[in-house]
């Protein structure tokens, strides 16, 4: 084998974990955009475990949230591949995600404000109708406060209260990965960490989540690992710890969070 055919199996093998398993996602060389020709991801490549939780952290107009909605299908992809337990989903559309164990919830706009709590949980499973009662069950033992408010409108809930209805919708239909935008965006400091203990608390049942956070200081301490994105490509990875005592790292992207990190703030 010659050195390059090396160096391109090198860089095509797929990863394993320390137990040996596959990403259950996996982005490689993606480009994507939302204008004819301009791509805000260029090149950005991401693995996410069997039962990870990965933080996407960086900079305003890094790509962060546009690399969620290429995973999801809201972005056209104009380079690389997507796979969800080794098959490729590049370009399916989000629905048919859903229906593959990807679950989404944006930063903005997350709940029907004329129905109801129940109402919108029950249009989380509007794929499978039969198995409304079990999941039911499942979501409310993991957002207790929404059981006895469930005929109140979601358009008269708080900031953090639709936050929690956009993500309970989301697990409706028990899926393998979860891919969260901003999910402590416009909260209140407690509400924040209620958000985090509960993303901390759902990624503890198995499901691995994606989730983009400008509140980097948090999003390090929470999860498995993380990817620093800068331009649309991700500039670094690691565990949150190595994030936040990486010179570099420190230097262009964190600043004082990273002492906060530190000091557990």
């Amino acid at each position: 084998m010659s050195a390059n055919e090396a160096a391109v199996n090198a860089a095509t093998a797929i990863p394993r974990d320390a137990a040996g398993r596959e990403p259950v996602l996996r982005a490689t060389n993606l480009d994507a955009g939302y204008l004819p020709g301009i791509n805000i991801l260029n090149g950005c490549s991401i693995d996410v475990f069997p039962g990870e939780l990965i933080g996407i952290i960086g900079p305003n107009g890094a790509g962060k949230s546009t690399l969620l909605k290429a995973l999801f299908g809201l972005v056209k992809i104009r380079g690389g591949n997507v796979t969800l337990h080794g098959e490729d989903i590049t370009g399916l559309k989000a629905n048919k995600l859903v229906q593959m164990g990807v679950g989404y919830v944006p930063q903005n706009n997350n709940v029907f404000p004329s129905l109801t709590i129940e109402e919108n949980l029950q249009m989380g499973l509007f794929l499978r109708p039969k198995l409304l009662k079990e999941r039911l069950a499942a979501i409310f033992e993991i957002f207790p406060l929404l059981t006895d408010r469930s005929d109140q409108r979601a358009g008269s809930l708080s900031g953090g209260e639709r936050q929690s209805v956009a993500m309970a919708r989301a697990l409706m239909m028990d899926p393998s990965v979860l891919l969260l935008d901003e999910p402590s965006a416009g909260l209140s400091p407690v509400r924040q960490d209620e958000t985090f203990l509960r993303t901390r608390r759902i990624n503890k049942t198995g499901v691995s989540i994606v989730m983009v956070e400008q509140n980097a200081r948090r999003c390090l301490q929470i999860c498995d690992r993380g990817y620093v994105l800068d331009q649309g490509t991700d500039a670094y990875t690691g565990t949150g710890r190595e994030l936040a005592d990486d010179p570099k790292v420190i230097e262009l992207y964190l600043g004082t969070l990273a002492k906060d990190v530190e000091d557990g703030k």
